[in-house]
């Protein structure tokens, strides 16, 4: 497991321990490696409201990811593998992998390695793939996609920031809620696929990759936007708010209608799937804050990403999208003294306009999306 922060920890360390593997962690946090190989397990606390039931994890141990031939070793020589080490670090970390990968070629050629991509980018699996190839021997790289599995997921588990008081008696100890289900890519693996608890290997993946960004991610960030124009600190305030929840929920519903035509999944099971976000937003033992969730509102307004994204598909199939338009303006105005992303975003807005914001900076334009010029219109 590349990563043991909150998901790795959190969620795929404990679905690797369900199906009995040892698992070994690969951090460069020096007091995360010794304490693992120290316990040689953690504690999970699934919250739900004022419930907590401890889970105990267990047969674990941990490789300093600064050393690097350690790591490579442990890649090597392991029956399946996953990341979670945050978008910006995949290319630190390629050269790891590549090394790893060209070991276990020289001592293992026939055994396939499938590393599951726990990371919030679309197209991961091809972004990693070549970011891999470009440090690997030409002799390996030319039977990379047949030997290697990069595996999309589609992480949909919240785990909140750990406070001082969250770690304060248990610095492992990783919060999270109950909701542990992990939709992977059917055929991103390659040899057998293998048995791990509540990992679900689906095809026509591009449609969970968009679900969690056009409901989950989308929903999530209108309750923080519309929060924070009310001023609440969290986030089950903010969906607790009856003209919040409307908007939410309208907001979610336009999306899922634009997701129903675009993959043609039946209607009602994407609206269950929003329902359920909605309740679990209002989880209030998970803390989550505002703040948190409406952070970067930069890379959040882009052209492809959760808000824009999603009113464009509903322009494509020419289905509502108005409920999407007023959430976008609201993250628009979010402003935030401690977060440089909001800071940067209000500078450029009140020095060039909203309307040279959304074309030059989150890339609204038809040259690039068709439907572009229509909700640039709206929002403005």
């Amino acid at each position: 497991m590349y990563g043991g922060g909150n998901i790795g920890r959190g969620f795929i360390g404990q679905l690797f321990y369900l199906s009995g593997y040892e698992t070994v962690f690969i951090d460069v946090a020096d007091w995360l490696v010794d304490s693992l190989n120290r316990e040689k397990s953690y504690n999970i606390v699934v919250i739900d409201n004022d419930k907590k039931i401890r889970q105990r994890v267990e047969n674990v141990r941990a490789v300093n990811g600064k050393d690097i031939e350690a790591a490579a070793a442990e890649i090597a020589e392991c029956e399946i593998m996953a990341t979670a080490v945050g978008v910006n670090v995949l290319p630190r970390i390629a050269p790891v992998l590549a090394k790893g990968i060209e070991m276990r070629f020289k001592s293992r050629p026939s055994e396939p390695l499938n590393i599951i991509i726990c990371e919030n980018l679309i197209d991961a699996d091809k972004y990693l793939r070549e970011q891999v190839r470009s440090y690997l021997p030409s002799e390996v790289a030319a039977v990379l996609d047949e030997y290697v599995g990069f595996i999309e997921a589609s992480v949909g588990r919240m785990v909140p920031v750990m406070t001082d008081e969250m770690k304060r008696d248990d610095p492992l100890s990783i919060w999270v809620e109950p909701f542990c289900e992990l939709p992977v890519d059917l055929n991103g693996f390659r040899g057998n696929i293998p048995d791990i608890k509540h990992v679900q290997p689906r095809g026509n993946f591009e449609f969970y990759i968009r679900r969690k960004l056009f409901l989950h991610n989308l929903g999530h960030g209108s309750c923080a936007y519309l929060g924070a124009q009310k001023g609440y600190t969290y986030i089950y305030e903010a969906i607790a708010d009856p003209e919040i929840l409307i908007q939410v929920r309208m907001t979610m519903y336009q999306s899922s209608e634009a997701l129903r035509a675009e993959y043609d999944v039946p209607i009602g099971e994407i609206i269950d799937h929003a329902e359920d976000l909605i309740s679990r937003f209002s989880n209030t033992g998970l803390g989550d804050t505002v703040e948190r969730v409406a952070r970067d509102p930069m890379r959040k307004l882009m052209v492809d990403d959760r808000l824009l994204g999603s009113a464009l598909l509903c322009i494509k199939h020419n289905l509502p999208y108005d409920a999407i338009v007023d959430c976008i303006r609201c993250a628009l105005k979010y402003s935030n003294p401690d977060d440089p992303s909001a800071i940067k975003m209000q500078s450029i807005i009140a020095e060039k306009g909203v309307r040279s914001f959304l074309t030059e900076h989150c890339g609204l334009t038809e040259e690039k999306h068709q439907g572009s010029g229509i909700l640039l219109n709206a929002i403005l």
